[in-house]
């Protein structure tokens, strides 16, 4: 990955390791047919398997984040060892999951940023009686990635826009990246103190969007845990009860703090802020370390963001990168995290009804319809004019429907009487030749390359949006 983006597409303290690896635990099939696990119980572990062994390790040895170094290793069936390993988790971590999964509308797959106050009104009223319990607003009404105040396209501002909304009896949601803060924002030039730095002084990159460097903030520093406590304060107060936190990687990121703490266990205390300012809202974590997030949230992004396409070459095949928007890698990495289900509801991710945009088969459009049934979080972004009347009724049927699930293989389910094959998703793309990938990275490495990228993905979302 090129170094620019590498903190969004995973740890970037392992991710040149030419081992193959994970955060917190690692498995490998035994020729029995049986799992052989080797999981941590606390934070700031890391596994690798070198050879045909598991080596597991804790980053912070001698350092306190009052969690045992303890591991989890197991040898069984899939299921029941990742189950036991699950209940361990919730031990120690905690369970926090609302009683009811939410049914919801966002308006991030098929408008991105470019949403305004009037043309959410009026999806909010085509909606009719379609079965959803929140109309969520993504990205695009801000005015910058740290000043979270409605930008001129919200003349109205977002108390008046929730207030709309529960008129219809449903719930408002709202999407913050609460942990990231671009150069352009007041709050960059007012407290760079707030940010994470690194040994030297520099700031730590926490990725590129928005044409511009994302930076961190120190999830350590006293002003800036209060800062984050009154946001959330003030987004609830606005009337929003379902709040979705995206890129709170970046709070959890390598990098010298204010306060000399862990890193994931600092990620953890921001989270804890958080969650307490923000009171009996729906959280939904995105983009977020998973263990440290644990006890914390209601439900969790468990995967990269689907998309109108199955595959997306430029990341899957060229960089390699399986974290990349994509539908096929959103349902890969959401099948191998469902046995998270008992701590949180596990969100895959939006689905799609509509042909309109659409560059997915039937056959794929139904896969990711399949795993929303099996994991119980349902979401669109179908606006109702792009719906065709059949489409539309299925997609009122499908968030109503309540079927019975039963796995019967790692990647093979029963809904209601229906076979469902996950297998495919299993095989991963033939890598392209080194050289070849060497030289898009360093290509893509150029913030003009990505800021020409960002272009032509927002102006492909400015047609689809007409």
């Amino acid at each position: 990955n090129p170094p620019l983006i590498r903190p969004q597409a995973d740890d970037p303290a392992y991710i040149l390791s030419k081992h193959h690896g994970g955060s917190w635990l690692g498995g490998v099939d035994a020729p029995d047919g049986d799992v052989v696990l080797l999981a941590a119980l606390g934070l700031e572990s890391h596994v690798e398997l070198g050879g045909q062994t598991l080596h597991g390790w804790y980053e912070n040895v001698g350092q306190i984040d009052n969690l045992p170094h303890e591991w989890f290793v197991a040898n069984g069936p899939e299921q029941i060892v990742f189950a036991q390993y699950a209940t361990l988790l919730g031990d120690r971590l905690g369970e926090k999951r609302a009683a009811k999964q939410l049914r919801v509308w966002c308006s991030w797959y098929s408008l991105y940023t470019n949403i305004r106050e009037e043309q959410l009104l009026h999806i909010l009223n085509d909606l009719g009686d379609l079965p959803f319990d929140v109309f969520q607003i993504d990205d695009g009404w801000q005015k910058a990635i740290g000043d979270w105040e409605a930008n001129e396209k919200f003349p109205s501002g977002m108390e008046y826009l929730a207030a709309r909304i529960h008129a219809t009896g449903r719930n408002p949601g709202l999407w913050l990246a609460p942990l990231l803060v671009v150069p352009s924002s007041s709050l960059f030039r007012q407290h760079p103190d707030w940010l994470l730095h690194d040994e030297k002084g520099g700031l730590v990159s926490a990725g590129f969007n928005w044409n511009e460097p994302l930076y961190a903030l120190d999830t350590t520093h006293p002003a800036a845990l209060d800062w984050l406590a009154a946001l959330m304060k003030k987004v609830r107060a606005w009337g929003y009860d379902y709040l979705k936190l995206d890129f709170l990687y970046a709070g959890a990121l390598p990098g010298k703090r204010h306060k000399d703490m862990p890193r994931e266990a600092a990620y953890r205390h921001g989270l804890k802020v958080m969650r307490e300012a923000m009171g009996e809202a729906y959280f939904l974590t995105c983009g977020a370390p998973i263990l440290p997030s644990l006890g914390l949230c209601d439900g969790m992004r468990v995967g990269p963001d689907v998309a109108s396409a199955w595959n997306n070459p430029t990341e899957s095949d060229w960089l390699y990168n399986f974290s990349g928007l994509g539908t096929r890698n959103a349902i890969r990495t959401s099948l191998n995290r469902l046995w998270l289900d008992p701590l949180v509801h596990t969100d895959p991710d939006v689905v799609y009804f509509r042909t309109r945009n659409n560059r997915m088969t039937d056959e794929q459009t139904q896969l990711l319809q399949d795993l929303a049934l099996i994991t119980g979080y349902k979401a669109t972004s179908d606006l109702p004019s792009w719906l065709t009347p059949t489409e539309r009724e299925a997609l009122k049927e499908f968030f109503n429907a309540q079927p019975g699930i039963q796995r019967t293989g790692r990647y093979t389910f029963l809904i209601d009487d229906r076979e469902v094959d996950f297998s495919e998703m299993s095989n991963l793309p033939k890598p392209v030749p080194r050289w070849f990938g060497e030289l898009w990275s360093w290509l893509a490495s150029s913030p003009t390359i990505l800021r020409a990228r960002n272009w032509y993905i927002n102006r492909m979302a400015s047609r689809n949006a007409k």
